[in-house]
């Protein structure tokens, strides 16, 4: 059996390092070569797995620029957006591939074999998605489900609500939840509080990635990683 070398693509190491942790009974068939933390890709990879916790979502410039790197063969995000019209976003900037994160560890390795084979491009699960407690994320041993210590995390990058709301494409209200949920967690009253709580608990990313806004048609696409 073809064992896939892969580059895991997150800004943050203690996600990263949560799904090398999945793929530990897997590495017959998935071999994670490259945790691109603070650099580009640059060893071969047939898939570059896009993690997009507290990054960008995959219609945006990071994935089109993974796509065309040479190194790469193949892109597939990694996400908790399951929206159709997104997912053919997605797709149509350059990605092979689509997983959720809701999917369990086998389930993810056959998904990958299968996007690199050149088979189904999109594997979310059946009609609802289990609550799969899958990888590691910040403050996940304070009480914080993934999406709170997402949405934390941006607090913390010092996104505003709107600008949070956006980035996830989730509602402005959900947001709200989020927030409300995440700070009866962590004990804060305030932003304020909240900011300095996630910087106190990891929630800065390990890589600052720069990038320039989304090109206007007829100009260059620039984007510079730090």
């Amino acid at each position: 059996m073809t064992v896939l070398n892969v580059a895991l693509v997150n800004d943050y190491e203690v996600v990263a390092r949560g799904v090398v942790g999945m793929l530990r009974s897997y590495t017959n068939r998935i071999r994670v070569v490259e945790l691109d933390l603070n650099k580009q890709v640059d060893e071969r990879v047939a898939i570059a797995l896009y993690d997009t916790f507290a990054g960008t979502q995959g219609d945006r410039a990071v994935v089109r620029q993974l796509a065309t790197n040479p190194a790469v063969s193949a892109v597939v995000v990694y996400s908790w957006n399951l929206d159709p019209v997104h997912i053919a976003a997605v797709l149509a900037n350059g990605a092979a591939g689509y997983i959720s994160k809701g999917l369990p560890a086998a389930k993810l390795v056959t998904a990958l074999e299968e996007i690199n084979a050149g088979g189904e491009r999109v594997h979310i699960g059946g009609p609802t998605i289990p609550s799969v407690m899958a990888g590691d994320w910040p403050g996940r041993e304070e009480g914080l489900t993934e999406r709170e210590a997402e949405v934390l995390a941006l607090i913390t990058q010092g996104l505003s609500n709107i600008e949070i709301a956006e980035r996830t494409h989730l509602s402005i209200n959900s947001i709200k939840t989020y927030i409300r949920s995440c700070y009866r967690t962590i004990g804060a009253t305030s932003r304020t509080n909240a900011v300095l709580w996630g910087i106190e608990h990891g929630f800065r990313p390990d890589r600052v990635r720069i990038e320039h806004p989304e090109p206007t048609p007829g100009t260059a696409d620039v984007a510079v990683n730090v």
